[in-house]
């Protein structure tokens, strides 16, 4: 409860990130280190598969070996769950999500489409050059709600079952997902391995945020029970196991169409809408978002408020 209200008050200090690398950004590093040393273009599909499988069980080893460190440092120590509360805070990522795509808006708004061009391109891995307004809004949205699940939730419930150890592990798996899971020449077999364990440690949190946003529909003139409806009709049509739960309750309180066509370097993928029947998402359904995404996390906080007092 602490770490997840310590998040959304300071988010990630720029200024201390500044000044020592995040964790997240050290897993990165090694993932970095690995995938230069393991992914040459001069082997085999299936040996790039094993190695990055290797790669993989090599990042989670560390994380969690990082992970079960510093809890048994803290737990040895008077007062060391401050410490696993302050390190549980700076690997949830609540306020960091929301100030990003709030910029998104804010570009759109005051800024034009040029400068939410390139706000945009900071949370999202789609091409942004051909995005309008109508795509810039939809980018973000989905990024707002997707990331819920990935940023808040998910760490939360992997922190919750198994500790600092869970927590770093869903990091490090979650990292490797984003920087080499994409179906790209480059990662197609190297990250192979990491887009599916993603996708496994995922699925909870998923679905449990599809709920939590559809709860929270009301808050923009949605309805709980039609934003249950898509996420049953449409969850399974999206290009992710885990993303379309969200991403499908979302669109749903918004009365907007998501996913759908968009471009990765430049190729045009065709991918399904996501409540097709919804209208075109434009600039105003960003703040829209940011007030479900709200109401979302307040759902969260009060679902862990409730377990914390069933098993106290």
């Amino acid at each position: 409860m602490l770490a997840l209200v310590i998040d959304a008050m300071v988010g990630d200090p720029v200024f201390l990130w500044k000044r020592v690398p995040h964790p997240v950004t050290l897993i990165g590093r090694l993932i970095e280190a690995l995938e230069r040393r393991l992914n040459r273009e001069a082997l085999l599909p299936a040996t790039r598969k094993v190695n990055g499988a290797i790669a993989l069980a090599l990042v989670v080893s560390v994380a969690l070996g990082v992970g079960w460190s510093l809890e048994t440092l803290f737990v040895s120590v008077a007062y060391g769950w401050i410490g696993v509360v302050i390190v549980t805070a700076i690997m949830l990522a609540g306020r960091s999500l929301f100030n990003h795509v709030a910029s998104v808006a804010s570009a759109l708004e005051s800024d034009g489409i040029e400068a939410a061009r390139r706000e945009i391109s900071k949370i999202v891995g789609r091409t942004p050059g051909g995005l309008d307004e109508a795509g810039i809004s939809r980018a973000a949205i989905e990024s707002a709600a997707e990331n819920f699940s990935d940023g808040v939730l998910a760490p939360a419930f992997w922190f919750a079952l198994l500790g600092l150890p869970g927590l770093f592990a869903y990091k490090a798996i979650n990292t490797a997902d984003s920087m080499i899971g994409y179906r790209s020449p480059r990662y197609r077999d190297f990250g192979w391995a990491a887009a599916r364990l993603d996708d496994i440690v995922n699925w909870p949190a998923a679905r449990i945020s599809g709920l939590l946003i559809a709860i929270a529909a009301p808050i923009s003139g949605g309805s709980f029970g039609e934003a249950i409806r898509v996420v049953h009709t449409d969850a399974g049509k999206h290009r992710s196991p885990n993303a379309g739960w969200p991403e499908a309750a979302m669109a749903a309180a918004l009365g907007v169409a998501l996913a759908g066509p968009r471009a990765y370097d430049g190729k045009i993928v065709d991918d399904a809408f996501v409540n097709a029947d919804g209208r075109e998402a434009e600039a105003a359904d960003i703040r829209r978002a940011l007030r479900v995404y709200i109401g979302a996390w307040l759902n969260c906080f009060l679902a862990v408020v409730l377990i914390a007092g069933m098993t106290a």
